[in-house]
């Protein structure tokens, strides 16, 4: 019965392939990877580590969909700064799992160039130290664009914008006053978290839930949403094209 499953997937992702050729597709994706626990809870483990385990594992397999999807820049939501507070006995084990899969995504062979985002100076030294070298190792691959946010939050990134916009003025010999005078959106547009990562085309959440939690507020100000009743270890690749199939059917008006 799985073989026949199996079988019958591959068909229908073919199709949708078909289907989506020479159609408008985006280039950064952006995909709140939630549900792990339910999906735990649902699977009958009681250990609901379970669910990040499965979960971690799956955004292998989702890069490589994007990739053969001709996806040029991935943003993926792993922890926000929010989570930190979770008690140490349940986000220790999910910052393990994290190191764990970034290693994995990193290493030799899989697609694209990694880049670590998030307030990195909140998390645990250790796992920023082991984020960063992992990355590390990704610069100057060709391919896909991967940010993993880890201790992200989206108001969290604006104040850093800012601070940084100052910092880089006044480090240069200018005076913050006239800076902030002038002050514009292009002050904290390059100075987010990811130099590649200004506007956001397709924003995707996992798991049901309808709202966007904080996840790219700036850059997120003309993208498409979509939300998929699906929690993130049980996403396939069949949920990816129906998710592109939705944006290319929709008329961006870039707020006009």
């Amino acid at each position: 019965m799985k073989a026949l499953r199996s079988a019958l997937e591959a068909i229908y992702v073919r199709r949708l392939n078909r289907k989506l050729e020479g159609l408008p597709r985006p280039r950064h994706v952006a995909i709140m990877l939630d549900g792990n626990r339910r999906w735990a809870r649902g699977a009958g483990h009681q250990d609901v580590r379970e669910g990040y385990r499965v979960g971690g594992a799956k955004v292998t397999d989702f890069l490589h969909w994007c990739t053969d999807a001709g996806i040029k820049h991935v943003t993926l939501w792993m922890l926000s700064d929010d989570n930190l507070h979770r008690p140490a006995d349940e986000l220790g084990p999910l910052l393990d799992i994290i190191e764990e899969t970034v290693q994995r995504i990193c290493a030799p062979g899989e697609p694209g160039q990694i880049e670590i985002i998030g307030a990195l100076d909140l998390l645990p030294g250790n796992t920023a130290r082991v984020l960063k070298e992992a990355a590390a190792l990704t610069q100057g691959r060709g391919g896909l664009k991967v940010d993993v946010a880890v201790g992200y939050g989206g108001r969290r990134e604006i104040v850093d914008a800012v601070k940084a916009a100052f910092d880089k003025h006044i480090g240069a010999g200018g005076d913050p006053v006239e800076l902030a005078a002038d002050f514009d959106l292009e002050h904290i547009t390059d100075n987010l978290y990811s130099p590649a990562g200004h506007d956001t085309d397709f924003i995707i959440r996992t798991s049901g839930e309808q709202r966007l939690s904080g996840f790219l507020l700036w850059q997120s100000a003309y993208a498409e949403v979509h939300f998929v009743d699906v929690l993130w270890p049980a996403f396939r690749e069949i949920d990816l094209l129906r998710a592109l199939r939705s944006y290319a059917a929709r008329e961006r008006r870039y707020g006009r």
